[in-house]
Protein backbone atom coordinates (compact mmCIF):
# COMPACT_ATOMS: atom_id res chain seq x y z
CA UNK A 1 0.00 0.00 0.00
CA UNK A 2 1.06 3.35 -0.81
CA UNK A 3 0.00 6.34 0.78
CA UNK A 4 -0.57 9.40 -1.58
CA UNK A 5 -0.85 12.80 -0.31
CA UNK A 6 -3.68 15.64 -0.62
CA UNK A 7 -1.01 17.24 -2.47
CA UNK A 8 1.22 15.03 -3.78
CA UNK A 9 1.92 11.45 -5.94
CA UNK A 10 4.75 8.88 -4.93
CA UNK A 11 5.89 9.39 -8.85
CA UNK A 12 6.18 13.81 -8.50
CA UNK A 13 8.92 12.65 -5.88
CA UNK A 14 11.66 11.69 -8.37
CA UNK A 15 14.72 10.53 -7.01
CA UNK A 16 13.26 11.64 -3.03
CA UNK A 17 10.66 8.37 -3.58
CA UNK A 18 13.45 6.41 -1.00
CA UNK A 19 13.92 4.55 2.25
CA UNK A 20 13.88 7.42 5.21
CA UNK A 21 17.07 8.45 6.73
CA UNK A 22 17.88 9.48 10.11
CA UNK A 23 18.49 12.91 8.23
CA UNK A 24 15.16 13.65 7.09
CA UNK A 25 13.93 15.76 10.33
CA UNK A 26 15.27 19.08 10.33
CA UNK A 27 14.33 21.42 14.13
CA UNK A 28 13.56 24.60 14.75
CA UNK A 29 14.18 25.64 17.95
CA UNK A 30 12.65 29.47 18.14
CA UNK A 31 11.18 32.04 20.38
CA UNK A 32 7.82 30.76 20.78
CA UNK A 33 7.69 27.94 18.63
CA UNK A 34 8.89 24.56 18.09
CA UNK A 35 9.19 23.77 14.02
CA UNK A 36 9.80 20.52 12.79
CA UNK A 37 10.30 19.70 8.94
CA UNK A 38 9.87 16.07 8.12
CA UNK A 39 10.83 15.18 4.44
CA UNK A 40 7.73 13.92 2.75
CA UNK A 41 8.59 11.69 0.23
CA UNK A 42 10.66 8.98 2.02
CA UNK A 43 7.21 9.07 3.96
CA UNK A 44 5.19 8.39 1.21
CA UNK A 45 7.25 5.72 0.03
CA UNK A 46 7.29 3.85 3.44
CA UNK A 47 3.29 3.89 2.96
CA UNK A 48 2.72 6.93 5.01
CA UNK A 49 1.65 10.37 4.26
CA UNK A 50 1.44 13.97 6.51
CA UNK A 51 -1.99 13.27 8.20
CA UNK A 52 -0.34 9.53 9.68
CA UNK A 53 2.34 11.35 10.99
CA UNK A 54 1.27 11.91 15.03
CA UNK A 55 3.71 13.56 17.50
CA UNK A 56 3.47 12.45 20.61
CA UNK A 57 0.10 10.39 20.12
CA UNK A 58 -1.99 13.05 20.25
CA UNK A 59 -4.23 13.30 17.55
CA UNK A 60 -5.65 16.72 17.76
CA UNK A 61 -6.44 18.61 14.65
CA UNK A 62 -4.32 21.74 15.74
CA UNK A 63 -0.78 19.13 15.88
CA UNK A 64 -1.05 17.63 12.83
CA UNK A 65 1.22 18.50 10.17
CA UNK A 66 0.77 20.59 7.18
CA UNK A 67 2.26 19.34 3.32
CA UNK A 68 4.54 22.45 2.07
CA UNK A 69 5.73 21.61 -1.40
CA UNK A 70 7.43 24.60 -2.25
CA UNK A 71 10.26 23.71 -0.92
CA UNK A 72 12.47 20.75 -2.65
CA UNK A 73 12.08 18.20 -1.26
CA UNK A 74 8.59 19.00 -0.30
CA UNK A 75 8.24 18.29 3.62
CA UNK A 76 5.77 17.92 6.34
CA UNK A 77 5.98 20.91 8.77
CA UNK A 78 4.65 21.19 12.47
CA UNK A 79 4.83 23.61 14.83
CA UNK A 80 4.81 22.98 18.77
CA UNK A 81 3.89 26.26 21.20
CA UNK A 82 6.72 26.89 24.02
CA UNK A 83 3.82 26.20 26.73
CA UNK A 84 3.82 22.30 28.72
CA UNK A 85 -0.16 22.83 28.18
CA UNK A 86 -0.62 23.05 24.81
CA UNK A 87 3.06 21.71 23.23
CA UNK A 88 1.13 18.69 21.54
CA UNK A 89 2.45 16.40 24.23
CA UNK A 90 6.21 17.59 24.23
CA UNK A 91 7.88 16.74 27.35
CA UNK A 92 9.07 19.51 29.33
CA UNK A 93 12.10 18.52 31.53
CA UNK A 94 14.68 21.36 33.57
CA UNK A 95 17.62 20.10 35.03
CA UNK A 96 20.36 21.85 36.83
CA UNK A 97 24.51 21.80 36.24
CA UNK A 98 26.71 23.74 38.01
CA UNK A 99 28.08 26.67 36.34
CA UNK A 100 31.16 27.37 34.68
CA UNK A 101 33.24 30.48 32.89
CA UNK A 102 31.08 33.44 34.06
CA UNK A 103 28.61 31.40 35.55
CA UNK A 104 31.55 29.83 37.81
CA UNK A 105 30.04 30.87 41.05
CA UNK A 106 26.89 29.72 40.58
CA UNK A 107 26.23 26.53 41.50
CA UNK A 108 22.74 26.00 40.17
CA UNK A 109 22.25 26.83 35.93
CA UNK A 110 19.14 25.11 34.89
CA UNK A 111 18.59 24.45 31.48
CA UNK A 112 14.99 23.46 29.76
CA UNK A 113 14.95 20.56 27.67
CA UNK A 114 11.66 20.00 25.59
CA UNK A 115 11.77 16.60 23.73
CA UNK A 116 9.34 14.29 21.70
CA UNK A 117 8.29 11.74 18.89
CA UNK A 118 6.86 12.15 15.79
CA UNK A 119 5.61 8.52 15.03
CA UNK A 120 3.67 6.85 12.18
CA UNK A 121 -0.08 5.70 12.06
CA UNK A 122 -0.36 2.62 10.43
CA UNK A 123 -3.46 2.17 8.56
CA UNK A 124 -3.75 -1.92 7.38
CA UNK A 125 -6.21 -3.44 8.86
CA UNK A 126 -5.17 -7.03 9.01
CA UNK A 127 -3.20 -9.48 10.75
CA UNK A 128 -0.34 -8.37 9.34
CA UNK A 129 1.81 -4.87 7.71
CA UNK A 130 4.10 -4.36 5.56
CA UNK A 131 4.69 -0.88 6.39
CA UNK A 132 7.94 0.03 8.60
CA UNK A 133 6.84 1.99 11.27
CA UNK A 134 8.87 5.53 11.49
CA UNK A 135 9.90 7.59 14.45
CA UNK A 136 11.18 11.15 14.49
CA UNK A 137 12.96 12.05 17.54
CA UNK A 138 13.16 16.09 18.20
CA UNK A 139 14.67 18.21 21.15
CA UNK A 140 15.16 21.54 22.08
CA UNK A 141 17.76 22.70 24.87
CA UNK A 142 16.66 26.10 26.31
CA UNK A 143 19.32 27.66 28.78
CA UNK A 144 17.83 29.75 31.38
CA UNK A 145 20.78 31.77 32.58
CA UNK A 146 22.17 34.84 30.27
CA UNK A 147 24.73 37.27 31.09
CA UNK A 148 23.69 41.15 29.78
CA UNK A 149 26.86 43.09 29.46
CA UNK A 150 28.48 45.16 27.03
CA UNK A 151 28.71 43.34 23.42
CA UNK A 152 25.92 43.87 20.93
CA UNK A 153 23.20 41.56 21.13
CA UNK A 154 23.05 38.49 18.76
CA UNK A 155 20.39 36.32 19.07
CA UNK A 156 18.91 34.74 16.46
CA UNK A 157 16.69 31.73 16.13
CA UNK A 158 18.51 28.30 15.63
CA UNK A 159 19.30 27.33 12.13
CA UNK A 160 17.50 24.39 10.91
CA UNK A 161 19.66 21.49 11.93
CA UNK A 162 19.64 17.48 13.03
CA UNK A 163 17.55 16.36 15.77
CA UNK A 164 19.50 17.95 18.75
CA UNK A 165 19.33 22.20 19.01
CA UNK A 166 19.88 24.68 21.53
CA UNK A 167 17.80 27.71 21.30
CA UNK A 168 16.39 30.72 23.35
CA UNK A 169 13.05 31.57 24.41
CA UNK A 170 13.79 35.42 23.95
CA UNK A 171 14.28 37.27 20.42
CA UNK A 172 16.07 39.86 22.04
CA UNK A 173 17.25 41.39 25.83
CA UNK A 174 17.31 45.10 26.48
CA UNK A 175 18.89 47.35 28.65
CA UNK A 176 17.94 50.54 29.26
CA UNK A 177 18.15 53.61 31.46
CA UNK A 178 15.54 56.16 32.30
CA UNK A 179 15.19 59.21 34.52
CA UNK A 180 12.35 58.64 36.15
CA UNK A 181 10.47 56.06 38.29
CA UNK A 182 7.48 55.64 35.96
CA UNK A 183 9.94 54.25 33.09
CA UNK A 184 8.58 57.04 30.44
CA UNK A 185 11.71 59.33 30.77
CA UNK A 186 14.75 57.63 28.90
CA UNK A 187 17.54 59.01 30.20
CA UNK A 188 20.20 61.01 27.96
CA UNK A 189 23.62 61.28 29.57
CA UNK A 190 25.47 65.04 28.39
CA UNK A 191 29.05 65.00 27.28
CA UNK A 192 29.90 66.47 30.54
CA UNK A 193 28.47 63.77 32.55
CA UNK A 194 25.58 63.50 34.80
CA UNK A 195 25.68 64.65 38.77
CA UNK A 196 26.77 62.47 41.50
CA UNK A 197 23.88 61.14 42.94
CA UNK A 198 21.41 61.31 39.65
CA UNK A 199 18.66 58.60 40.26
CA UNK A 200 19.12 56.16 37.51
CA UNK A 201 16.74 53.62 36.66
CA UNK A 202 17.24 50.84 35.23
CA UNK A 203 15.24 48.11 33.25
CA UNK A 204 15.99 45.10 31.62
CA UNK A 205 13.52 43.23 29.18
CA UNK A 206 12.70 40.22 27.13
CA UNK A 207 10.97 40.30 24.05
CA UNK A 208 9.07 38.19 22.44
CA UNK A 209 8.97 35.57 25.63
CA UNK A 210 6.83 32.67 26.15
CA UNK A 211 4.49 33.59 28.64
CA UNK A 212 6.11 30.96 31.03
CA UNK A 213 8.54 32.44 32.07
CA UNK A 214 9.53 35.74 33.76
CA UNK A 215 12.91 37.89 34.14
CA UNK A 216 15.04 37.86 37.12
CA UNK A 217 18.22 39.41 37.66
CA UNK A 218 21.00 37.32 39.61
CA UNK A 219 23.46 40.25 39.74
CA UNK A 220 23.82 43.33 38.29
CA UNK A 221 27.32 44.86 38.60
CA UNK A 222 29.52 48.15 36.88
CA UNK A 223 33.16 47.90 35.56
CA UNK A 224 35.61 50.77 34.33
CA UNK A 225 35.76 48.83 31.18
CA UNK A 226 33.86 47.79 28.83
CA UNK A 227 34.44 44.28 28.95
CA UNK A 228 33.06 42.66 32.75
CA UNK A 229 36.99 40.73 33.46
CA UNK A 230 40.13 42.09 34.29
CA UNK A 231 38.46 45.69 35.09
CA UNK A 232 37.28 46.94 38.27
CA UNK A 233 33.77 46.50 39.29
CA UNK A 234 30.95 47.66 42.13
CA UNK A 235 28.66 45.22 42.68
CA UNK A 236 24.96 47.07 42.55
CA UNK A 237 23.20 43.10 43.78
CA UNK A 238 24.29 39.77 43.90
CA UNK A 239 22.37 36.77 45.47
CA UNK A 240 21.66 37.51 49.46
CA UNK A 241 23.57 41.12 48.95
CA UNK A 242 22.17 44.59 47.95
CA UNK A 243 24.12 47.77 48.36
CA UNK A 244 22.20 49.73 50.21
CA UNK A 245 21.42 53.19 48.10
CA UNK A 246 20.43 50.03 45.47
CA UNK A 247 16.49 49.88 45.20
CA UNK A 248 14.85 46.81 43.87
CA UNK A 249 11.49 47.34 41.87
CA UNK A 250 10.56 44.37 39.92
CA UNK A 251 12.60 41.58 39.83
CA UNK A 252 10.76 37.83 38.54
CA UNK A 253 7.49 39.42 38.75
CA UNK A 254 7.19 39.74 35.25
CA UNK A 255 9.03 39.72 31.82
CA UNK A 256 10.76 43.09 32.83
CA UNK A 257 12.91 43.42 35.76
CA UNK A 258 13.79 47.03 36.98
CA UNK A 259 16.13 48.59 39.80
CA UNK A 260 17.63 51.82 40.53
CA UNK A 261 20.58 53.05 42.38
CA UNK A 262 22.09 57.05 42.50
CA UNK A 263 24.98 57.80 39.93
CA UNK A 264 28.57 57.42 41.85
CA UNK A 265 32.26 57.65 40.05
CA UNK A 266 35.17 55.01 40.67
CA UNK A 267 37.81 56.07 43.47
CA UNK A 268 40.27 55.20 40.79
CA UNK A 269 38.98 58.11 38.42
CA UNK A 270 39.49 60.76 41.41
CA UNK A 271 41.71 62.84 39.52
CA UNK A 272 39.64 62.72 36.23
CA UNK A 273 36.86 65.62 35.22
CA UNK A 274 34.78 62.95 34.47
CA UNK A 275 34.00 59.48 35.34
CA UNK A 276 32.85 56.78 33.03
CA UNK A 277 31.60 53.16 33.86
CA UNK A 278 29.38 50.15 31.92
CA UNK A 279 26.55 47.82 33.67
CA UNK A 280 26.21 44.42 33.34
CA UNK A 281 23.08 42.00 34.37
CA UNK A 282 23.79 38.33 34.78
CA UNK A 283 19.74 37.30 34.19
CA UNK A 284 17.74 34.19 34.79
CA UNK A 285 14.80 33.43 32.92
CA UNK A 286 12.52 31.43 35.71
CA UNK A 287 9.21 29.56 35.26
CA UNK A 288 6.20 31.63 36.58
CA UNK A 289 5.53 29.56 39.67
CA UNK A 290 9.31 28.83 40.60
CA UNK A 291 10.71 32.58 40.26
CA UNK A 292 10.55 32.83 43.86
CA UNK A 293 12.97 29.98 44.99
CA UNK A 294 15.56 31.80 42.87
CA UNK A 295 15.19 34.85 45.20
CA UNK A 296 16.98 32.61 48.25
CA UNK A 297 20.06 32.72 48.88
CA UNK A 298 20.80 29.26 47.96
CA UNK A 299 23.67 29.64 45.44
CA UNK A 300 26.77 31.47 46.08
CA UNK A 301 27.80 34.75 45.79
CA UNK A 302 29.60 36.05 42.89
CA UNK A 303 32.75 38.34 43.96
CA UNK A 304 34.40 39.50 40.64
CA UNK A 305 33.54 38.83 36.95
CA UNK A 306 35.15 35.86 35.15
CA UNK A 307 35.96 35.22 31.54
CA UNK A 308 32.72 33.77 29.12
CA UNK A 309 34.84 31.22 28.44
CA UNK A 310 33.14 27.50 28.33
CA UNK A 311 30.02 29.20 29.75
CA UNK A 312 26.60 28.72 28.87
CA UNK A 313 25.27 29.85 25.75
CA UNK A 314 25.09 33.33 26.51
CA UNK A 315 23.57 36.85 24.76
CA UNK A 316 25.00 39.83 25.90
CA UNK A 317 24.04 43.65 25.27
CA UNK A 318 25.13 46.96 27.19
CA UNK A 319 23.63 49.55 29.24
CA UNK A 320 24.64 53.10 27.40
CA UNK A 321 28.04 54.42 28.84
CA UNK A 322 27.66 56.37 32.35
CA UNK A 323 29.37 59.33 32.52
CA UNK A 324 29.70 61.56 36.25
CA UNK A 325 30.98 64.57 36.49
CA UNK A 326 33.38 65.38 39.82
CA UNK A 327 32.02 67.77 42.42
CA UNK A 328 32.13 71.58 41.60
CA UNK A 329 32.49 71.12 38.08
CA UNK A 330 31.12 72.93 35.32
CA UNK A 331 27.51 71.70 34.22
CA UNK A 332 27.75 73.10 30.48
CA UNK A 333 29.82 73.29 28.27
CA UNK A 334 31.47 76.64 26.63
CA UNK A 335 31.00 77.50 23.10
CA UNK A 336 34.39 77.89 21.90
CA UNK A 337 33.29 81.38 20.18
CA UNK A 338 32.55 82.26 23.46
CA UNK A 339 35.92 80.92 24.62
CA UNK A 340 37.33 83.60 21.71
CA UNK A 341 35.94 86.40 23.64
CA UNK A 342 36.60 85.43 27.08
CA UNK A 343 39.91 85.46 26.19
CA UNK A 344 40.17 88.41 24.23
CA UNK A 345 38.55 90.62 27.64
CA UNK A 346 40.84 88.53 29.65
CA UNK A 347 43.69 90.34 27.57
CA UNK A 348 42.34 93.58 27.82
CA UNK A 349 42.27 93.30 31.95
CA UNK A 350 46.24 91.86 31.53
CA UNK A 351 47.23 95.37 29.47
CA UNK A 352 45.21 97.56 31.54
CA UNK A 353 46.74 96.72 34.88
CA UNK A 354 50.07 96.91 33.32
CA UNK A 355 49.82 100.33 31.79
CA UNK A 356 48.24 101.31 35.71
CA UNK A 357 51.62 100.00 37.22
CA UNK A 358 54.03 101.34 35.08
CA UNK A 359 52.12 104.75 35.64
CA UNK A 360 52.26 104.13 39.18
CA UNK A 361 56.42 103.47 39.27
CA UNK A 362 56.81 106.60 37.13
CA UNK A 363 55.04 108.90 39.32
CA UNK A 364 57.05 107.61 42.11
CA UNK A 365 60.15 107.65 40.62
CA UNK A 366 59.41 111.42 39.87
CA UNK A 367 58.89 112.19 43.43
CA UNK A 368 62.40 110.65 44.68
CA UNK A 369 63.86 112.15 42.19
CA UNK A 370 62.31 115.99 42.59
CA UNK A 371 63.51 115.21 46.74
CA UNK A 372 67.16 114.15 45.92
CA UNK A 373 67.51 117.40 44.05
CA UNK A 374 66.58 119.40 46.74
Amino acid sequence: MVARSSQLTLSECGTEARLPRIDDIAVKCGTSYIDLAIQICPVMYSGYNESLLIPNNIYSSACKATLDTSVSPPVARFSFPLNSTSACGSIFRTFSAAGTGVFADFSNIQTVNISGVVRSFDPTTGTITYNTELKYFYSCAYPLEYLINNTQIDVSTSAIAIKDRNGSFISTLTMKLYNDINYTQPMIIPTTGIQLRTRIYVEVKATNLTSQYNVLLDRCYATIAPMPSNSSFFNLFVPCTTDQLTTMILNGDSQSARFSFPAFRFIEQQNQTISTYYLHCITRLCDVNSCGQFKTCSRRKRNAPDSEDGATPAYTITSPEISTRAEGAPTTEQPLAQQKVNSSNGLGVAVGILAFACITAFVIAAVFYTRLRK
